[in-house]
């Protein structure tokens, strides 16, 4: 097995395993810790049951289901389906929408997610969009002034579904079961990472509200600056989708957005999320 670095900003690809076998104990120790030492791993040419996907993701801990519960797998609830597919009613038939904004998943819950394993089973011909973008929010707090790190410590912000505030009547509304299931939650502007102790940003332009102690546009002017200065193409990754690539990243420390694939293409994956801890 090797690990090899995709980019100075973030990621690495895994070569040489199958996902689909049985990893023995090192060999996952070895994965788990490239994926702390890079925050995003790639696997290509993957070839994967549901089973298999539901099963290598679990090693990394609980698998959480997600609030958007129609486009659920069915039998796998652990897996979410993204897709632009419709079936024979015209219906979509997984999260049409999914990533339009920068994001961190699950953010806006109590317990936000440890990360997310997203698998290609269809994707666009190359050059016909579908990439993900992937943002390294570690190294851009790192490089942030001492001065703006300062002024970071100890504040908290307010994080949401970003659909209770849709004003796109093309997006995927949440039911009132669903909305209920998402009240807004508070986590601190900068988390400090559970198994490596680094410090990263933790606002996304997708669920971050409001910080707390600010009027409006105190608020506003400082996220703005953040996200900025986050997606600066330094701390950027850009994934350019291949067939049955498996996208294993860390939501504590990374977000992430969609590029739309062009009209009449489709992009249709499954995607397993890892329960994770509460921010501190």
């Amino acid at each position: 097995m090797e690990i090899r670095p995709l980019s100075d900003a973030v990621g690495a690809e895994v070569i040489g395993v199958d996902l689909g076998a049985p990893l023995d104990d090192e060999t996952f120790e070895t994965i788990h810790r490239a994926f702390l030492d890079h925050c995003l791993l790639v696997f290509r040419d993957q070839h994967l049951t549901p089973e298999q996907h539901v099963a290598f993701s679990a090693r990394f801990g609980a698998l959480t289901e997600h609030v958007i519960d129609q486009f659920l797998l069915p039998g796998h609830p652990q897996i979410l389906r993204i897709s632009t597919k419709k079936n024979e009613q015209g219906e979509n038939v997984g999260l049409a929408d999914a990533g339009r904004y920068w994001h961190s998943d699950l953010s806006y819950a109590e317990v936000p997610s440890l990360g997310s394993l997203l698998y290609a089973l269809q994707i666009p011909p190359a050059g016909k969009g579908g990439d993900t973008l992937f943002a390294n929010l570690r190294k851009a707090y790192e490089r942030l002034p001492e001065a703006t790190k300062q002024k970071l410590d100890g504040l908290k912000a307010v994080y949401i579904a970003s659909r209770k505030r849709i004003r796109d009547d093309s997006r995927i509304r949440l039911n009132e079961q669903q909305d209920s299931a998402t009240p807004p939650v508070v986590h601190p502007v900068v988390r400090t990472h559970p198994e490596t102790g680094r410090k990263a940003l933790f606002v996304n332009p997708g669920h971050t509200d409001h910080i707390l102690g600010m009027d409006e546009a105190e608020s506003r002017a400082l996220l703005d600056e953040l996200f900025a200065h986050a997606t600066d193409d330094a701390f950027v990754y850009r994934h350019k989708w291949r067939l049955h690539d498996l996208v294993f990243w860390d939501n504590r420390c990374l977000m992430h957005i969609a590029d739309p694939a062009l009209p009449g293409y489709d992009r249709h994956m499954h995607r397993t999320t890892v329960e994770g801890d509460r921010p501190y």
